[in-house]
C-alpha cells in the first residue's frame, strides 16, 4: 500500500474510485451521477491549493486508487486556521483492510507535525452512520450537535447530520 499527496493527474483516478464507492448504499452522500469532473476537479484543486489531500494507490494496478482523503480551508480569512469539508472514501472490495484507519493517521499527523497554523478539521457525518461516527471519535473528532433533517434517505425519510470537530494539539495561537 502507497499512499501520497494528490496532485491534479489523478482526478480521473479519484472519480472512477469516488464513482465505485457512490454505488454503494450509504457510502458517500452522492450517487453516481453526481461525480463529474468539476465535482473532483472543486475539492482537488481547493485541497492541493489551501489544504491536503492523499490517495492510496492499487497494490497491483498503477492505474487505479483505493482511498483517497481530503480536506480544504473553506475560505474567508476568520477561517483560515480550519480545514473542512473531510471527506474519505475506501474502495469497497478494500475496506476492513485499515486503509481508512492508515490515511487518517498520516493525514492528522501531517497536520499534527507540520501545519501548526491549522487549528481545527471539520467533518460531518449522517447519524445512522455509528460506525463512522465511532471511528471519527477514535481519533479525537468530538460530536459538537446536530443539523436536523438534513439528509434526505433514498426511501424519503429525514436524518440529521452530525458534525464532528478535531483540535490540532500543537496549534500554535497568533
Amino acid at each position: 500500500m502507497h499512499i501520497r499527496n494528490a496532485a491534479i493527474e489523478d482526478l480521473q483516478k479519484i472519480k472512477q474510485l469516488y464513482r465505485e464507492v457512490a454505488r454503494q448504499p450509504g457510502g458517500i452522500a452522492r450517487g453516481e451521477e453526481e461525480i463529474t469532473n468539476e465535482y473532483v476537479e472543486d475539492f482537488l484543486v481547493r485541497s492541493i491549493e489551501s489544504g491536503l489531500i492523499i490517495v492510496t494507490e492499487h497494490p497491483e494496478d498503477p492505474e487505479a486508487l483505493i482511498g483517497e482523503m481530503h480536506a480544504y480551508n473553506p475560505g474567508p480569512a476568520v477561517f483560515r486556521h480550519v480545514y473542512s469539508h473531510l471527506t474519505v472514501v475506501v474502495h469497497p472490495a478494500f475496506r476492513q483492510r485499515k486503509i481508512g484507519r492508515t490515511m487518517f493517521t498520516i493525514f492528522l499527523e501531517e497536520i499534527g507535525l507540520n501545519r501548526p497554523d491549522i487549528g481545527r478539521v471539520e467533518l460531518i457525518a449522517r447519524e445512522s452512520n455509528r460506525k463512522a461516527i465511532t471511528f471519527y471519535q477514535s481519533f479525537g473528532f468530538l460530536i459538537e450537535g446536530r443539523l436536523e433533517m438534513r439528509i434526505r434517505t433514498s426511501e424519503g425519510s429525514y436524518e440529521a447530520d452530525i458534525p464532528m470537530g478535531w483540535q490540532n494539539p500543537n496549534f500554535e495561537f497568533e
